[in-house]
């Protein structure tokens, strides 16, 4: 019996999964399977993942908007502590969603995975003191193939949780903070990034 629920084209897009683990619990704690490729498989997942990664990040860090500009991957993302908001925007050319952006939170409490394929643009914000990040994926990591957008373009129009500022024509974190005053932290590569239109003119 398969031990996840897939709930697929999340937001209307095509291809974004939000999968839910079967959590078995009693009072010494819990025990899940975090991933099957059987279950993938049953679900219409094909995919054979090489990689997985983690990083850990505090309370207001945002990471993002990223892609890979010549081998493009699809993530699996959960998170083992703390929370995220987690976002992908569609960047398939000819996609009827193309620039449509889809959020989910992933909380160690929730044990939501979600499946970002090929083609879109991921990002999170940590809404945590601490979280804890982790992602499969589908190809090896390729040194100076990162591709980036404003985490902040008004075009894509990213409704980030507990974020308060206004838009300054830049990706600059400054004027933006947290509700509860904790400042943005964003990487100085990622507070230089263009809109998408600017990004992907020809």
């Amino acid at each position: 019996m398969g031990q996840i629920k897939v709930e697929k084209n999340v937001g209307g897009i095509e291809g974004l999964c939000v999968i839910t683990p079967a959590v078995h619990g009693d009072a010494r704690g819990y025990f899940m399977e975090t991933y099957s490729q059987r279950d993938m498989e049953e679900n219409g997942l094909f995919i054979t993942f090489v990689q997985d990664n983690q990083s850990m990040s505090t309370k207001g860090v945002l990471r993002g908007l990223h892609f890979q500009k010549h081998y493009p991957q699809t993530k699996l993302v959960r998170v083992i502590k703390g929370a995220v908001f987690d976002v992908a925007v569609d960047l398939r050319s000819g996609s009827e969603t193309y620039g449509k952006w889809y959020g989910v939170e992933l909380t160690e409490e929730n044990k939501k995975q979600f499946l970002i394929p090929k083609g879109f643009a991921h990002g999170f914000l940590v809404l945590s003191e601490t979280a804890e990040f982790c992602y499969k994926c589908d190809d090896f990591y390729h040194p100076n193939d990162e591709g980036g957008m404003a985490w902040n373009d008004p075009e894509i129009g990213i409704r980030w949780p507990q974020v308060v500022g206004a838009y300054q024509g830049t990706a600059s974190a400054q004027g933006y903070q947290m509700e509860d005053g904790t400042k943005l932290n964003l990487s100085e590569k990622d507070q230089k990034w263009a809109g998408i239109r600017e990004t992907f003119r020809f």
